[in-house]
């Protein structure tokens, strides 16, 4: 595993991209000036990797943002990800043109299957094998499959999924699938790492953050990145952008890292991958 050095340090994928281990995710970041201001401050703060979907509709906001940035392009990873009701191999590439005039980008770092829609996913993957192809993603991969839905793509894909983004907190470990996705050299990524914030509600965290002299996000950031995990914490929040990649001056014991793996009870906070309806 990569040694986690600092902000802007990553984790090399399958096909030999750098992917910054931290980066900041803008989920329900309302389009306009609120995704703006966040993406804005990420990057103040030294952030060089922004997470977005077609469905959290602030692509726009989030390429005006980049590009007032002041920063080059190629320093920064973007990420999205195709919506469901896109799935399908003609309306997946047509739904990443549109990703991509909101954004205002001419390449994408990373796309991704936002979840394993049911007969579509196959077709969705060949658009993607198709647009990194022709160069217009660096990597593709996929977010929300589970071991059988990665076992099923496979036998159909000439690419491997460089990414699997998954929910991933202390509640919800799925170590066996962090094996797997090792075994292919699919890098795994969180989203939700706080457990859409009741990890704070947690006696025991609180506990082993006071022990560190650290808030309970950045110890449970920093499990993530000892586990080899790419994390996206969301936040609209200066202080707490600026707290969550804090990171860098302070290691988890061993035994603290397995007392947080131990906190392991198969608890989703968000959807179930083998049960969504939308």
């Amino acid at each position: 595993m990569s040694t986690i050095t600092d902000i802007q340090g990553t984790f090399e994928l399958n096909n030999g991209v750098q992917m910054p281990y931290l980066g900041l995710g803008v989920y329900q970041a309302e389009e306009g000036g609120e995704v703006e201001r966040a993406v804005q401050w990420a990057l103040e703060a030294g952030y060089r990797h922004i997470d977005t979907a077609r469905a959290y509709g602030n692509e726009a906001g989030v390429g005006k943002a980049l590009r007032e940035s002041g920063v080059d392009r190629e320093e920064v990873f973007v990420t999205s990800k195709v919506w469901n009701s896109d799935q399908g191999y003609e309306s997946t590439l047509k739904a990443f043109d549109s990703t991509m005039d909101d954004l205002g980008l001419d390449y994408l770092d990373l796309y991704l299957v936002h979840w394993p829609v049911e007969g579509k996913y196959k077709d969705t993957w060949r658009a993607l094998e198709h647009l990194y192809d022709t160069g217009r993603v660096r990597a593709i991969g996929v977010s929300n499959f589970l071991q059988h839905h990665l076992e099923d793509l496979l036998a159909d894909a000439e690419v491997i999924p460089a990414v699997d983004q998954l929910e991933f907190h202390p509640y919800l470990v799925q170590q066996p699938l962090q094996d797997y996705c090792q075994a292919k050299k699919i890098q795994y990524e969180a989203w939700s790492p706080l457990m859409q914030g009741e990890i704070f509600k947690l006696p025991e965290m609180e506990a082993m953050a006071d022990s560190y002299g650290k808030s309970i996000a950045q110890v449970v950031l920093r499990w993530d990145l000892q586990k080899g995990v790419v994390t996206i914490p969301k936040s609209s929040k200066k202080e707490r952008i600026r707290a969550n990649a804090d990171l860098f001056d302070f290691e988890l014991s061993e035994e603290d890292v397995a007392k947080l793996d131990a906190m392991d009870r198969g608890h989703r906070f968000g959807p179930d991958p083998d049960n969504f309806d939308f």
